[in-house]
């Protein structure tokens, strides 16, 4: 007998110092004291009957059936003692017959002691990996299908080791599902098991006795089955809960015996390390080991670090046994990556421990630089190479396995650039590449794939690439079932397995998305290169195999036949994972099993330097300064730690930036700015991060210049075809030749710019190779473009629409069931890749990104495995004869769809996951002018108003959206549908056809509100009844009255001809200065929205409150291009706009002209526009001081013209100063200045100067007269009228006086000659000045309707103070008398004038002196005179009736039909604002506002608060506005109505009361006794009269008159209004508090609470809703839907084969959801108390707060906020405590109370800094799922010596609390100057309280970016 001692222990000691070896002994001991101490020794004595003896327990061995199956190698020469103990603990159990249970933490330990042991033993192993994807059948028994019949196989492992006497290993128990292990208690507790095939297991001391009784031929047919004895299973397990998974049902744990085997003890894993590395110092070693075994202990662990992985020290040993030079700090990175996974703590807590153990790095550490070179190594070891790699001066070789092809030989590559941190990386990997798989984390894109292959090639490695999913199973990892060409199922192994028997290098890509519990079943795989497969079938590490083979003299073949296969010795796995996102509870998959599989390597992103190189090497002809803009931009937001920023970064990984550069190297003159926006799809970012970005590019320079827009705007965006050559905008490409014609889109598509835009930019990189991605919202034409380019194209499209059913097999393959047979149909996808189609995938947002995700392999590495085994491959050179192979055709391309990532839509982002790897274009609505073209196509008989207003209107409402005021972006789609409608049915109203898009939202109030304001803001009347007209009464005008006739005197009388000298000389111009023209947006609002009234629409200038109007004057052109110019004095400047625009211009002329000082000066300017070619000029004229300015419009050149000497200037400077009385105006008389001619003259002077611009000269005409006033009449001949007397002259001229001509001008004297009726002018006292001439005469038709007889004649009309009209009939032109109509006055407008005590009237009265503007206009082609006169001058009596009070009015206009007879007063209502300079504004006008005429019949008035409202008086141009009013109200949809008889009661109304309850409810017609009658009065019920409100009883109703309704007396209608809004009051289940409110703080805190609450809150739903998480698939159910991938499984009769959609629950161990907490921190200091008056900043600040704790009641479980104040007193007022929020509006109050008293009473100072750094520091230290700090303060910083970089510094201390500044008061800019100081996105301004709820939804919506 031989017997054989295996030593453990022993005195292998290296060359250590004396202390070491000393230590050492006293640790270790030697050989001798090993007897002493107890220590077991394992005898294995040979013979007959071999046995196995450890310490006092023996086994005797059996020889095994299958020797195949007992494992190989894994015992060692010297086992340490620890094990030995564990070995002899099973081999006791096992001798009981018991089943043990190796509990232990994560690593291959607990594995290795049960292989030891059954190798030790001699026993066969079935070995299971439980994951979450066993199911019972896996456990029990597999049917499979032969020769058409379905039979239950032994395959599962369980079955085989229980019948064979094996030993049933158990991996990972925690993993498994609940409810799956429960199957196997009997077998374990009574060795009895029931099969599916009938057949049951018997314990076999059962079965022993029976067959003492019965046959066993008996005991067969009872299918009775035995179950050996010496069947045992050791289950291996992790304790849960310290680690994540299923706790163990107590059943199954009552029938185990359990043992923890925890890592090595100290000495035995220091022996072990010593062994291996003897080059380095046992003292290293020692502290390397000390240091990991500190990260093991229970303390590191309440720190919430992770395990260390110590088993994988032996690995780091080997790496440093190799390079004893090398920092140990750096290998334990590789081990434990601690700065990719560990919060800042975290990181601490290892430094700390790093130092402790004196392995942080020194100067003397190294780390390697580079590889040198690589080497075959040819002796007898194949698939070897000698790598050598140079670290600090030294070159250090190594062998490492290599691939099974030639190993490459060119250091450089096409496709990789090698920068020195790529060098240092591969060389690290070659390093870790020697003793273990690796893992390499790293952002996207940022070249992990590439690195990898790059690898591959150096070793010459054949690459596997394999992307993971997160609903990947564990059978997608390693074997899938098929059917055989005859029906019979069958496995397959996957791309994984082959890679392993054929020695490849397998990448695993996206290893942070697949679940923990599937990847389980790789852990034997990766630790010790075995794998049991589904189907039986056994992978051995090649060592392994070989010893089988050697013992048991079999051959390959042999084995084969076995199912035993040798894994390839080069097999390698690289992993490729994104960073675990720190913090979080659902994305931090970096746990502590993870770490034991590999080592890790961070990839980081390139340096800036790197990042440079390796663009201009791939992409040579890059422009260099766009590169460097670009790559300052990217690292700028690369290194900030703000979350926004690094999420913006993310988009521009290394990826994304070539992809940049190479469109830039193509397209030159491409703009940077518009690239950057493209790739972060900016246009759908929220606005934080918008904002973000834009700041960052202005810091980085990059900028969109007014030429680039312009020139994209001018830019042609048409498209031809011509010689089968394709031109988008300015890009060609050939046309396709395509063979499948049926597949090549056509698609109804009107051009339009937009569209052509992104065609063009398609197309740009369609040609560069580019995959497309289009983002946009819903409806905006994705679809129709991108068939529109595949049509023009020629390419055959395939189309995949997902959804959020999709599955990877779905996407790849369509299995069917045909003939017993899986078949596979090939997806739109497979096709595409095939033929080289064009495949559009649509809704890629709605499918699971860990689906779409497989996209990533096709696109970039051009290789996908199909669920079919087939594989598609980029490169012909990969076919090498294979078959299943789909090689991708070269013209195939991707073009994918998606909505836009967030809120409303809640699909997955997908730009955010596979952004990056597609050319990413935002598809926006098309701006207006392109939409209103397409409209156009759409219906071309559509009025043209109406589709303007329906773009306007749209618009505003994308805007809402994109501002997060509503939730849904209306899109073009809706509009193109409204414009179908009213083509197909042009009778149908537009406000009825938008119902049909806006009734969606019509449960919606809130959203409804908004809706029809904006609705009516552009004109369209929804809710308007075609009845609701309300157009000005008119009150009859005076008969006309022949007055007399004017004469001119006739050139015989010398005295009456009078020739006037003329001068000519040219202006003098100084200038330019260039002013700078500002622009404004202008809130236009169309005025008919409800009902119909003479105003068109209005909007309101930026005016200050003390900017005076002036001047307002309107362009002669035609309508569609009016320009109204408003000039303002105090301070000077002029205003102007289109009048259909949306947006105005604005210059200051405040430094040209002298400040007023005190009130001497008082500047008038008026205006004059100049005509073509002078087109856009105004010539500026101030009154006083005759200046006069040219200003151009288009650039804001300023030049002014002296039109007199210089002496007289001077002397007329001097008068500024003089008293007012002396001085006397200067004016400019501008009939004909769009002919570019202008007259000037001073008041009481006797010259007229005529200006002529274009000429650049002036004409001086002396006169013999004084002059009052001029008026142009008609080109040449010009009415004059004398100073003191009004006596009127007629000046006549040529019309263009020129230069050399001395013709001088003649003047007529007029004489006024009253006609004979006893009764008229009789003296020349009562001769009037004309207030407005006409410049033109009335039509023919106009004339005679006039003065009621048919004439023809020229006409001028004139407009005093005493007549409504007068019509001159044959004045200027005939010589003859002129005779003269008047329409009275009954009182002149003069005589009005002397009540300033009348209430109607506004405004200090005037000294002397009529005022400046008369305000008058003749209107010619309506026939009417209109000006507007002050409330005092208006016969209000008449217009209103006696109970009505008249409303606030600035003036009224007063129209003078002269076709109707007819007066009109239409008031103008009164501006918000008031002018403090009452005398002043008297002087510019007796009424608030001034007129100007607008096109042919239009007015514009404007008033002095600078209220533009436009006018249409006109008679007939009212009349057929009206009609397409009432056209665009339609008829009354056809919904069902109430039956209304209608009834005159012929009762009156008393007092409204509720009435008397009918208990029995009965009809009630008339009176008024009963509640809920109709028809009656003074009760509640319907269609009476005087009622309280409306109360529907059911019942039919009997309606009274409208007229008899409207007869209600009004004292009556305001006791019912008291009343109903006191039962609405008391219906409301809130308590109303509206005096408690005012009481304090003005009344619009209720408004602000009342109306922005609610809107908070929806945010707050929003965020809620848009952060949940869809529901899952769960598979393996006995009830859903079929699961495609278990289709086989269910033919051959399984059961749970199906999956359906629910909760899935969360990943056993991990944390629960917590809630999100925000803290307020307001400002309740001194300053806001005492700037309160100034801008309202405590009030605003408490309605914030009012708002927030309105806004958070209900939702106390999901957000946890509390309220603190900061002010001089301190930086912590606790002011609401998260624990005390109140709860009704009392309580709100009296926190509102307290922050009111704290300001007004506290001390000055500002604790802003501490307060919000306190804020930041505190909250952080609670649990919660995301932090929010919200200051709430003024800018008043600087005051207290507060730098803004140090606010700044605070606001990001901590970057897990997204802390933000609301500055809610500011004087003059201080806040803006504050917020351009702090980081983008963190600041923002609200003077207003209704900005704060959409501030904090862009604050919440910004974390959904960041966290998403």
């Amino acid at each position: 007998m031989q017997s054989r001692v295996l030593c453990l222990g022993g005195g292998a000691r290296g060359p250590a110092v004396r202390r070491v070896r000393l230590l050492l002994r006293q640790v270790l001991g030697g050989g001798a004291a090993a007897a002493r101490s107890g220590r077991l020794e394992i005898r294995a004595l040979h013979g007959s009957g071999d046995t196995v003896t450890i310490g006092d327990v023996s086994f005797k061995l059996k020889t095994p059936k299958n020797p195949e199956l007992v494992p190989q190698n894994y015992m060692t020469d010297s086992l340490a003692q620890s094990v030995v103990h564990h070995l002899r603990w099973i081999m006791q159990k096992d001798l009981l017959g018991q089943d043990v249970f190796l509990i232990g933490p994560p690593g291959p330990l607990r594995r290795s002691v049960a292989m030891q042991y059954l190798e030790l033993t001699k026993r066969e192993v079935e070995y299971i990996a439980l994951s979450r994807d066993t199911t019972e059948t896996d456990l029990k028994q597999r049917r499979e299908i032969r020769d058409g019949s379905a039979f239950y196989l032994d395959q599962a492992s369980c079955i085989r080791a229980a019948t064979e006497g094996r030993i049933l290993v158990l991996e990972g128990l925690e993993k498994a599902e609940r409810n799956v292990l429960p199957v196997l208690n009997n077998l374990l507790e009574n060795r009895e098991m029931q099969l599916e095939d009938g057949r049951f297991l018997m314990s076999a001391e059962r079965y022993d006795k029976l067959l003492q009784d019965h046959t066993k031929s008996e005991l067969d047919s009872w299918k009775i089955v035995r179950v050996s004895e010496d069947f045992r299973v050791i289950a291996l397990g992790l304790p849960v809960p310290k680690y994540s998974g299923n706790p163990l049902d107590p059943p199954l744990r009552s029938r185990f015996q359990a043992r923890d085997v925890y890592h090595l003890p100290f000495k035995d894993h220091l022996q072990l390390l010593y062994s291996i590395g003897s080059n380095i110092s046992t003292e290293r070693i020692s502290q390397l080991l000390s240091f990991a075994t500190t990260l093991c202990s229970q303390e590191s662990s309440a720190l919430g670090l992770p395990d260390f992985p110590l088993d994988s020290l032996s690995a780091a040993v080997q790496i440093l046994d190799s390079f004893p030079m090398m920092s140990v700090q750096h290998v334990i990175d590789w081990l434990y990556p601690y700065n990719v996974f560990l919060g800042k703590e975290g990181r601490t807590a290892v430094k700390d421990a790093l130092k402790r153990f004196e392995l942080q790095d020194s100067e003397s550490h190294l780390l390697p630089r580079r590889i040198t070179k690589v080497e075959s190594v040819h002796r007898n070891k194949p698939f070897k190479a000698d790598v050598t790699v140079r670290i600090g001066e030294k070159e250090v070789t190594f062998q490492v396995p290599a691939g099974t092809g030639l190993l490459k030989k060119r250091p450089r590559s096409d496709t990789f650039v090698r920068t020195s941190s790529h060098n240092q990386l591969l060389a690290e990997m070659m390093q870790s590449h020697m003793v273990k798989d690796m893992c390499l984390i790293g952002g996207k894109g940022c070249g992990k794939t590439v690195i990898a292959k790059e690898f591959a090639d150096m070793l010459g490695y054949n690459i596997e690439p394999i992307m993971l999913y997160q609903d990947m199973t564990a059978r997608d990892l390693l074997q899938q079932r098929y059917t055989l060409p005859n029906g019979d199922t069958a496995w397959r192994p996957s791309p994984l397995v082959t890679a392993a028997l054929e020695g490849k290098l397998v990448i695993l890509d996206g290893i942070h998305r697949i679940n923990p519990g599937t990847l389980a079943v790789l852990q034997r795989l990766i630790h010790d290169r075995e794998l049991t497969l589904y189907d039986g079938t056994r992978l051995l590490r090649e060592d392994r195999y070989q010893n089988l083979k050697e013992e048991l003299q079999i051959s390959d073949e042999k084995l084969q036949e076995r199912s035993i296969f040798p894994i390839h010795p080069s097999f390698r796995i690289v992993v490729l994972a994104e960073p675990p996102v720190i913090g979080s509870s659902t994305q931090q998959w970096l746990g502590p099993e993870f770490l034991t599989l590999f080592l890790f390597h961070n990839v980081r992103s390139l340096s800036k330097s790197e990042e440079i190189e390796v663009i201009k090497e791939m992409i040579p002809n890059v422009p260099s300064v766009a590169v460097e803009q670009l790559l300052s931009l990217t690292h700028k937001l690369r290194e900030t730690n703000d979350a926004t920023a690094q999420s913006l970064a993310s988009s521009l990984s290394t990826r994304q930036l070539l992809r940049i550069c190479r469109r830039l190297s193509q397209y030159p003159d491409e703009n940077l700015y518009y690239a950057v926006n493209k790739a972060c799809l900016s246009r759908f970012l929220p606005n934080l991060a918008r904002s973000a970005l834009h700041k960052n590019l202005q810091d980085s320079r990059i900028e969109r210049s007014p030429d680039d827009v312009k020139k994209l705007e001018e830019k042609d965006y048409t498209c031809e075809i011509n010689n089968g050559i394709l031109k988008i905008g300015s890009v060609t490409m050939p046309i396709y030749n395509s063979t499948e014609k049926m597949k090549v889109p056509d698609v109804l598509f009107y051009e339009n710019a937009q569209h052509m835009m992104v065609m063009e930019d398609m197309l740009k990189d369609f040609l560069l190779g580019e995959h497309l991605l289009l983002v946009g919202n819903q409806g905006v034409g994705k679809n129709k473009i991108v068939d529109r380019f595949l049509h023009l194209l020629n390419r055959p499209r395939e189309y995949l629409q997902l959804h959020r059913d999709t599955t990877v097999q779905s996407l790849t393959l369509q299995p069917s069931v045909k003939d017993g047979l899986i078949i596979y149909e090939d997806s739109p996808l497979v096709k595409a890749v095939k033929f080289g189609h064009i495949l559009v995938i649509d809704e890629a947002d709605k499918a699971p990104t860990n689906v779409t995700c497989v996209l990533k392999t096709l696109v970039e590495s051009g290789e996908m495995v199909l669920s079919d085994g087939r594989r598609i491959v980029a490169n012909h050179a990969h076919v090498e004869g294979r078959e299943n192979v789909i090689v991708i055709h070269p013209d195939f391309r991707m073009i994918v769809l998606a909505n836009r990532p967030g809120f409303p839509f809640l699909g997955n982002d997908f730009f955010g996951t596979l952004g990056d790897i597609f050319s990413c274009h935002a598809v926006d609505n098309p701006k207006p002018q392109s939409e209103l073209a397409m409209l156009k196509q759409y219906g071309p008989d559509v009025p043209e108003p109406i589709l303007q207003k329906l773009v306007a209107a749209f618009g505003e409402l994308r805007t809402l959206a994109d501002q997060g005021i509503i939730n849904y972006p209306y899109s073009t789609r809706e509009v193109v549908n409204i414009v179908k409608h009213l083509q197909k049915f042009p009778t149908e109203g537009l406000a009825n056809v938008v119902r049909n898009v806006f009734d969606f939202d019509s449960y919606n109030n809130e959203m409804r509100e908004i809706l029809i304001s904006t609705l009516h803001k552009y004109g369209i009347p929804i809710g308007a009844k075609p009845t609701n007209v309300q157009l000005a009464k008119e009150l009859p005008l005076p008969d006309h009255k022949f007055m007399g006739y004017w004469k001119v005197n006739q050139p015989g009388n010398a005295q009456q001809k009078l020739l006037c000298p003329t001068e000519t000389q040219k202006i003098d111009v100084k200038g330019p200065v260039y002013l700078n023209i500002q622009g404004f947006p202008l809130e236009r609002h169309e005025a008919r929205s409800l009902s119909f009234t003479e105003e068109l629409a209005f909007w309101t200038l930026p005016l200050g409150e003390v900017n005076l109007v002036c001047d307002v004057t309107v362009t002669k052109e035609e309508e569609a291009e009016n320009v109204l110019y408003v000039t303002t004095c105090n301070p000077v400047s002029l205003y102007f706009m289109n009048v259909s625009s949306k947006s105005g211009y604005f210059v200051d002329l405040y430094d040209l002209f002298p400040r007023t000082v005190g009130n001497v000066w008082q500047p008038f300017v008026t205006v004059a526009l100049l005509g073509n070619p002078l087109k856009g000029q105004v010539v500026l004229h101030e009154e006083e001081s005759n200046v006069v300015l040219l200003l151009d419009t288009n650039n804001g050149a300023l030049r002014r013209l002296l039109l007199l000497p210089d002496a007289q200037e001077s002397a007329k400077r001097t008068s500024w100063w003089s008293s007012k009385e002396e001085m006397s105006n200067y004016k400019m008389c501008r009939e004909f200045s769009h002919k570019n001619w202008l007259v000037f003259y001073k008041e009481a002077g006797n010259r007229l100067i005529v200006l002529d611009v274009l000429e650049g000269q002036t004409h001086t005409i002396s006169l013999p007269i004084n002059l009052k006033s001029v008026f142009l009449v008609a080109e040449d001949r010009w009415l004059l009228v004398e100073n003191e007397t009004n006596q009127k002259f007629l000046l006549t001229k040529r019309a263009h006086v020129e230069a050399e001509d001395s013709a001088v001008c003649q003047l007529y004297a007029l004489s006024e000659e009253p006609a004979d009726m006893g009764f008229g002018l009789t003296t020349v006292s009562e001769l009037c000045m004309p207030h407005a001439v006409s410049s033109d005469q009335l039509s023919s038709e106009n004339l005679s309707a006039a003065v009621g007889q048919k004439i023809s004649s020229p006409n001028r009309i004139f407009s005093d103070e005493h007549n409504y009209a007068t019509i001159v009939i044959g004045f200027p032109d005939l010589l003859s008398p002129s005779e003269v109509y008047s329409w009275k006055r009954n009182s002149s407008l003069s005589g009005k004038r002397a009540s300033p005590s009348d209430p109607f009237y506004y405004g200090a009265r005037r000294k002397t002196g009529a005022a400046k503007q008369t305000n008058c206009v003749t209107l010619l082609a309506s026939n009417q005179i209109v000006r507007i006169l002050a409330p005092g001058d208006v016969p209000l009596k008449d217009i209103y009736p006696k109970d009505v009070t008249p409303p606030q009015a600035a003036g009224y206009l007063e129209v003078t039909d002269l076709n109707s007879k007819k007066i009109k007063y239409i008031a103008i209502p009164r501006s918000q604002s008031l002018s403090p300079y009452t005398s002043w504004v008297s002087k510019i006008s007796d009424a608030d506002a001034l007129l100007a005429p607008l096109g042919k019949v239009g007015l514009v008035s404007v008033d002095m608060g600078g209220g533009v409202r436009l006018w249409e008086t006109g008679l007939d141009s009212l009349q057929q506005s009206l009609q397409d009013w009432r056209n665009m109200i339609g008829q009354e949809d056809g919904r069902p109505v109430q039956i209304t008889i209608q009834r005159d009661s012929g009762l009156d109304v008393s007092s409204p009361k509720h009435g008397k309850v009918d208990p029995d409810n009965m009809p009630h017609v008339g009176g008024n006794t009963w509640a809920g009658g109709t028809g009656g009065r003074d009760t509640a019920g319907l269609g009476g009269k005087g009622g309280p409100y409306r109360l529907d009883a059911g019942h039919r109703v009997y309606q009274i008159s409208q007229a008899e309704k409207d007869a209600v007396p009004e004292e009556v209608k305001r006791a019912a209004r008291e009343m109903g809004e006191k039962a609405f009051k008391q219906s409301r289940s809130r308590e109303v508090i509206v005096a408690l409110y005012s009481a304090l703080v003005r009344p619009h805190l209720e408004y602000c609470v009342q109306f922005w609450a609610p809107h908070y809150k929806k945010d707050v739903e929003v965020l809620e809703r848009a952060k949940g998480k869809e529901r899952q698939w769960l598979r393996h159910q006995a009830v859903g839907e079929l699961d495609d991938a278990k289709i086989i499984d269910g033919l051959t009769g399984e059961k749970a084969i199906y999956k359906r959609r629910g909760e899935l629950e969360p990943q056993p161990g991990s944390p629960q959801q917590k809630p999100k907490r925000l803290r307020l921190v307001v400002d309740v200091s001194g300053s806001m108390y005492r700037f309160n008056g100034v801008d309202g900043r405590l009030e605003r600040s408490m309605e914030a707060v009012c708002m927030v704790m309105e806004a958070f009641e209900n939702y106390e479980h999901k957000f946890k906020y509390d309220i603190v104040g900061h002010s001089g007193d301190g930086f912590d007022i606790a002011l609401v405590g998260s624990d005390k929020v109140p709860k009704n509006n009392k309580q709100r109050l009296e926190i509102l109370k307290i922050m009111h008293a704290h300001a007004q009473f506290c001390m000055s100072g500002d604790h802003t800094l501490e307060g919000t750094e306190h804020a930041i520091r505190e909250i952080a230290k609670e649990e919660a799922d995301e932090y929010f700090v919200i200051v709430l303060s003024d800018a008043n910083l600087e005051r207290y010596g507060i730098q803004p970089s140090r606010f700044a510094q605070v606001l990001t201390t901590n970057a897990q609390v997204n802390a933000f500044a609301i500055f809610i008061g500011s004087l003059g800019n201080q806040a803006d100057r504050l917020q351009r100081t702090l980081p983008a996105g963190r600041s923002f301004i609200a003077m207003d309280t209704k900005e704060i709820p959409q501030i904090l939804q862009q604050i919440f919506t910004s974390t959904m970016l960041s966290s998403a």
